[in-house]
């Protein structure tokens, strides 16, 4: 009596890859808090300070502390 299903799987072809859907737009990022650009401006603000302060220092010819 003959089987009626193969006893080995059938190879598929072409099969697809299970990626994650394309966010469809950006409107779901929460927009900066003010707080978070006051933070970035400081560190900048400090940043150019120091490197003012180095080319001061190596312009006048003082040891640095």
């Amino acid at each position: 009596m003959p089987r009626t299903l193969p006893t080995r799987r059938m190879p598929r072809h072409h099969l697809m890859l299970h990626r994650a859907p394309l966010p469809r737009h950006r409107a779901s990022a929460p927009p900066p808090r003010t707080s978070d650009l006051v933070l970035a401006l400081l560190g900048v603000l400090l940043l150019a300070a120091l490197a003012l302060m180095a080319a001061w220092a190596l312009t006048a010819g003082t040891p640095a502390p």
